[in-house]
This record gives C-alpha cells, sequence and structure tokens, in this order.
C-alpha cells in the first residue's frame, strides 16, 4: 500500500485583549466622551483642535497597543516569529526512538519488516530516516545508506550479521527489509512464485513502498540484495513502475526514467530479467548453481535482461559445497566494488 505523508493541519492563533490594552482602551473611550463634552459646550476652534489632538493622541496609542498585542500572547508573554519567546527558548527535546517489534517470536512475524542497529526489526510503516542503521564497527563515519535484502534460508538474526558485514566492508549505514524464512522447501516455493510476479511476498510489498516512496520525494536509494533478495528486487522494480504508471498516470518510458534514482547491487541472484531505469552492477559466481541455472548466466545469453546499461562482474569461485560457492559474506561481499568503480 502506499504511504503518504499526512500534511500538518494548521490553527490561526486567537489574541484577546490584555490588561494594557483595556487601560488604554478605557482612556481612548475617556477621550472621545471629553471631546464630545467639548464640543457640546461650544469650546469653539480651541476645543475643536484639542479634541482633534485627543483623538489622533488615542488612535496612536491603540495602534501602539495592536501592535504590542501582536507581539504578545493570549498569557501575556512575549512573542517571536508568532511561537512564545519562552518556549522558542527552551531546548527542542531529541526525536523519539521508533518502536520496535517484539524479540524473539517466529521469523515470520518480521517478514518485511525493517532491520537495523542490535537487530531490531520495526514495522514497514516506519519512516526509513527514524530506523536506527548498522553502523561501522570501527568507527567510521557513515558514507551512505544502505538497503539491504536477504535470500532464502536466512532469519533475522541471520541478515543482521550480514548487515554488520556490509557496513564494515564499505562504510556505509545499512538498514535491511527482512525476507523471512520458513525453511528451504518453502522459501523456495516462494521464490518460484516471484518469478511468476504470483503470491504475496511483504518483502515485496515492502520494497515496492520504500523504492516508490523514497522516488516521490525526489531521493536516490542504494539497494543490495542476494539471493532471492534479487528475484525481490527485481519483482519490487515492476510494481514500482506498475504504480507510477497507474497512480501517478507516467508512461512507462517516464516510468523508468524516474527509476534513474535507484542503484541496484544483486548478488547470486535468482532473477533472470530486471526493468531498465535503475543502475545496474550484478555479481556472478560461475560456480555458484543458483544465477547459473536460476539468474542471469541461465539463459546464456551474456547480459539480456540485466536492464539497461547494466554492468554484470562475473568471477569464478568453486567449492564442493555448493551452498559455500552461493555465500553473500564469504563468496561475494568480498568481492564487491565501490559502486561507481564497478560501473566504469
Amino acid at each position: 500500500m502506499k504511504h503518504r505523508p499526512e500534511m500538518p493541519s494548521f490553527r490561526a492563533a486567537q489574541h484577546g485583549f490584555t490588561g494594557a490594552e483595556k487601560a488604554l482602551l478605557i482612556c481612548f473611550s475617556l477621550a472621545i466622551i471629553i471631546l464630545v463634552g467639548a464640543l457640546i459646550s461650544g469650546g469653539g476652534q480651541r476645543a475643536g483642535s484639542d479634541a482633534e489632538r485627543t483623538l489622533a493622541q488615542g488612535t496612536a496609542a491603540l495602534g501602539s497597543a495592536t501592535h504590542l498585542g501582536q507581539m504578545m500572547s493570549p498569557s501575556g508573554l512575549p512573542r517571536a516569529g508568532g511561537i512564545d519567546a519562552l518556549a522558542a527558548a527552551q531546548p527542542r527535546p531529541a526525536p523519539v526512538a521508533p518502536a520496535s517489534l517484539p524479540q524473539g517470536q517466529a521469523d515470520t512475524a518480521y517478514d518485511g519488516a525493517f532491520v537495523g542497529a542490535g537487530g531490531k526489526a520495526y514495522p514497514g510503516n516506519t519512516p526509513i530516516d527514524r530506523i536506527p542503521p548498522v553502523l561501522p564497527s570501527d568507527g567510521r563515519k557513515p558514507n551512505e545508506t544502505l538497503v539491504y535484502v536477504n535470500g532464502i534460508n536466512t532469519d533475522k538474526a541471520g541478515q543482521f550479521a550480514s548487515l554488520q558485514d556490509i557496513a564494515n566492508h564499505t562504510g556505509a549505514q545499512v538498514i535491511g527489509i527482512h525476507n523471512s524464512t520458513s525453511g528451504t522447501f518453502k522459501d523456495l516455493a516462494q521464490s518460484l512464485g516471484d518469478k511468476a510476479d504470483v503470491g504475496k511476498n511483504p518483502a515485496v510489498d515492502q520494497l515496492t513502498d520504500t523504492i516508490y516512496n523514497s522516488i516521490q520525494q525526489g531521493k536516490p536509494i542504494h539497494i543490495l540484495a542476494h539471493s532471492q533478495g534479487g528475484l525481490i528486487t527485481s519483482r519490487a522494480l515492476d510494481h514500482v513502475i506498475d504504480r507510477l504508471r497507474i497512480e501517478d498516470g507516467l508512461s512507462k518510458a517516464d516510468a523508468q526514467k524516474r527509476l534513474g534514482l535507484v542503484q541496484v547491487e544483486t548478488f547470486g541472484a535468482a532473477a533472470v530479467t530486471y526493468p531498465d531505469g535503475p543502475q545496474y552492477v550484478h555479481y556472478v559466481n560461475r560456480g555458484d548453481l543458483v544465477p547459473v541455472l536460476f539468474g542471469l548466466d541461465a539463459t546464456r545469453l551474456g547480459n539480456l535482461g540485466a536492464g539497461k546499461g547494466a554492468k554484470v562482474i562475473r568471477f569464478n569461485e568453486f567449492h564442493w559445497n555448493p551452498i559455500a560457492a552461493h555465500s553473500f559474506d564469504d563468496v561475494y561481499l568480498p568481492r564487491r566494488l565501490p559502486f561507481g568503480q564497478a560501473r566504469k
């Protein structure tokens, strides 16, 4: 579902009369009475002149009172730019950290949730810029934000370990979108559904919303995805294009152009095709059966389907254990290059 930020509400400030204003109004009223009395008693031209001066003085006093009222709050405190000066002088409270989901639940309870510092999970409707990110453990100042989508057979703790590895390797701050595991066979069945774009996958929905919201705000977003995470990313990007066309009325070409804000890196991904628009770097280990049998190398047609302008980096690392050859942390991440360098 599309999440739209709520528009702030505004109330017109209502000003009552202060004690000073009341006193000035009384003086002004007395001046009017004196003026009328002087005219009735036939004080002549001098009385008229005095009355004019009195009236002018009263009007000026009332103007000063009005100006004073604009500078004062209803409580009598001075205003600063429409805000009580006392409130403006007080330090603003620190932003309240978003509420995390309870720990220790079944992994499916975190499906599609954000994962941040300490391995805590946050509901999908949490603004991504409020989630405490995973930072490099050596204290480096992060140079960018990365969003990581994990593959099959990876629980929340396993994804958090990868988030920390990514932060340490790249120097970036990292936030995860969790693709929960229900066991190998169910994960594989879900992957087939992702390939056919059928069935519900909360990670797909969350990534779709995250990319779409970022594009709507004109902000770039940088995604890393491993294994089934590549399928999720491919499917989510297709859904973003659909939303841009249906909800925003864009042509397919214009929707793809808007996706130019998206940078995508895949590692041993199981997707065969990716939509044009984003900037891509794909890493393929020829010793990894996942991309060889189900991903970009399954068609034996080179970079066909990788996305327009994509860079595909292939390498050879064979293991007697096929699972080891597919490892994100041990095989793919150590070969990852800075995005700009990899795109050259």
